[in-house]
């Protein structure tokens, strides 16, 4: 599993004035003259950050974020937060500027670069992979066993279906001859298929519903982290990352008030640290705010790979990732992979 890591610049400033003056043939040390005291740089004043993020995974990270705002702790800006279900709730919420940042699937962080003609850019990976292969039994512990195997799954034309043909591909499986994929319209289906398949089948769950389903049938085993298998296939110069959400800024925005993008990102990276080490504390804030059942989160959130990546190493994994969707199917990235213009802070 891939360490988090943020990236945080820190500037100062120190200087010290020496003159050396020569009199007489003789050279002397001269003080400098007393410097007027340079004026104290002001804070920026606040300003008003309305954000958006999804149910699931890609909120989780945001919980203490937004605990600390709703008890007044943070203050140097004025932030707001919506939560909602479905992609195409935020669509038209970043196309019409009726939010500045959003927690939104990686895909569609290029969909919207691309529709909106680079009117968003993305600040900081939130969600690395959460796609694991399941089953019944213990037959299954690398990818070589999935041969000869029937995969269900949902999610097709859709980044599981390339997340997943790419670690396949890397280990020298080809879909329909080695690999067999179902594909299914819901993940409550693959679990069905599982259940009834006498053991010879596996599925393709997301965290949270690989929780979901193990309370349901505690027979259900995680057998293999996609995440960890795509990390594994890396050779060379590859440095991608298997990549589920990722936090964007309207482009406007970040030109406007850069220094409330960057506070953003500094509270957000220090939400995802609780998050990640205070897990039960962090699940009934998950339940709180109704993005998935306390209970649920409490086991989910350690495999869900919260993270807070900014700076170049996002931009090196993400643009990794966007690259295998593209060669696989353009229109998954909306037509063309962003250019540099598209990373904060790269």
């Amino acid at each position: 599993m891939l360490d988090r890591r943020k990236f945080l610049q820190v500037t100062g400033a120190g200087a010290a004035a020496f003159a050396l003056a020569a009199c007489d043939g003789a050279a002397q040390t001269q003080e400098a003259e007393p410097q007027a005291d340079e004026p104290e740089e002001q804070p920026a004043e606040p300003v008003e950050v309305r954000a958006v993020a999804l149910k699931g995974p890609t909120a989780m990270g945001l919980v203490r974020f937004m605990s600390e705002v709703d008890n007044g702790n943070l203050a140097d800006n004025d932030y707001s937060f919506q939560i909602v279900a479905s992609p195409d709730e935020v669509t038209p919420l970043v196309a019409k500027d009726g939010v500045d940042i959003a927690a939104v699937p990686a895909n569609l962080a290029s969909i919207l670069y691309n529709k909106t003609e680079k009117g968003v850019r993305a600040i900081a990976i939130n969600t690395l992979g959460v796609l694991y292969i399941c089953e019944l039994g213990d037959s299954v512990q690398s990818v070589e066993d999935l041969r000869g195997k029937t995969i269900y799954a949902s999610g097709k034309g859709s980044t599981p279906e390339y997340g997943l043909q790419y670690v396949l591909e890397k280990n020298g499986l080809v879909v329909g001859e080695d690999v067999q994929v179902e594909w299914k319209s819901e993940h409550a289906e693959c679990v069905q298929a599982i259940v009834t398949s006498e053991g010879a089948a596996v599925a393709m769950l997301p965290q949270p519903f690989v929780t979901t389903a193990q309370a349901q049938n505690d027979k259900i085993r995680v057998a293999l982290d996609l995440t960890e298998e795509w990390d594994a296939v890396q050779t060379g110069d590859e440095r991608s990352s298997m990549v589920t959400g990722v936090a964007i800024v309207r482009s406007a925005f970040a030109d406007e008030h850069p220094e409330a993008v960057d506070a953003f990102l500094e509270h957000y990276a220090e939400s995802v640290d609780f998050v990640n080490e205070n897990v039960a504390e962090a699940a009934e804030l998950v339940g709180a705010y109704d993005i998935v059942a306390a209970q649920v989160a409490e086991k989910a959130i350690p495999a869900c790979n919260i993270v807070c990546v900014t700076g170049e190493d996002m931009a090196e994994r993400l643009s990794g990732y966007l690259d295998v969707l593209a060669e696989q199917n353009p229109e998954a990235v909306g037509g063309s992979v962003p250019g540099d213009d598209f990373y904060y802070g790269a």
